[in-house]
C-alpha cells in the first residue's frame, strides 16, 4: 500500500467530502491536514494560488485542485474507469451530472457566505434569490432524472450525495419534503457505502 497523500481539508467542506468519500470508494488512502481558507499565513496559498479547498499533495509533487480534478486523478491511479466511464456518452453524462451537482454547491456556500460574512441589514436579497434559484432549479432537474440507486457509484453519484448531505447540515434538509426520489436516492447511497456517514460533517 502506498503512503497517503496529503489532503488539505475542512471537515465541513462539501468538496473536500466528494474527494475522501471517492478516495475510500477507490481503495487509496489519504492523509488529512486542516486549512484555513482565510489566514493568509496559512501555506494553502502557496500550494493552490486560489487558496481554496481541497487541494491534493500528490507523491510526485504535483498540488491538484478543485475536486472535480482530483477524482478524475483517483480514478486514474485506481486504473481508469471506476468513478468515471472510460466510455465517451457515459463519461460526458457522469461528468455532466457532477458540473451540475457542483454548481449547485457552489450556490449554496454563496448564500451561506452573504450571511457568514455580511450583516443582516447588508444582505442583498437580489443576490440571495439569484442563488437559491440556482440551487433551486438544480435539485429540481436532479430529482426529475434520478434514478434508482445502482450500488455502483460514479463521480456524479459522489457529489450528489456529498451536496445533499451538506444542504442537511447547512440548510435543516429543506429539500427533503418536495423530492422523495432524491430522498429515496440518498438513503440507498448512504447505506451502501460506510465512509460516507464517517465523514459526515459536525458543527
Amino acid at each position: 500500500m502506498p503512503l497517503p497523500m496529503l489532503l488539505r481539508h475542512s471537515p465541513t467542506s462539501p468538496f473536500v467530502r466528494k474527494v475522501r468519500v471517492a478516495a475510500a470508494i477507490l481503495g487509496i488512502p489519504l492523509e488529512l491536514e486542516p486549512a484555513d481558507t482565510l489566514d493568509p499565513n496559512d501555506t494553502l496559498r502557496q500550494q493552490n494560488p486560489l487558496g481554496k479547498i481541497p487541494a491534493l499533495l500528490t507523491d510526485d509533487g504535483q498540488v491538484l485542485f478543485d475536486s472535480s480534478v482530483i477524482l478524475a486523478y483517483l480514478d486514474h491511479l485506481a486504473g481508469d474507469g471506476r468513478i468515471l466511464p472510460t466510455e465517451p456518452a457515459a463519461r460526458i453524462k457522469v461528468l455532466r451530472r457532477e458540473a451540475l451537482v457542483d454548481g449547485m454547491m457552489d450556490a449554496g456556500i454563496l448564500i451561506l457566505y452573504e450571511a457568514r460574512f455580511r450583516p443582516q441589514e447588508k444582505h442583498e436579497e437580489r443576490w440571495l434569490e439569484h442563488q437559491a434559484g440556482k440551487r433551486n432549479r438544480a435539485i429540481d432537474a436532479l430529482e426529475a432524472e434520478v434514478e434508482p440507486y445502482s450500488g455502483a457509484p460514479n463521480a456524479g453519484d459522489i457529489a450528489l450525495a456529498c451536496a445533499l448531505g451538506w444542504f442537511d447540515f447547512r440548510f435543516g434538509g429543506d429539500w427533503r419534503a418536495e423530492h422523495p426520489k432524491l430522498v429515496t436516492w440518498f438513503d440507498a447511497f448512504s447505506a451502501a457505502h460506510p465512509a460516507f456517514a464517517e465523514s459526515t460533517p459536525v458543527a
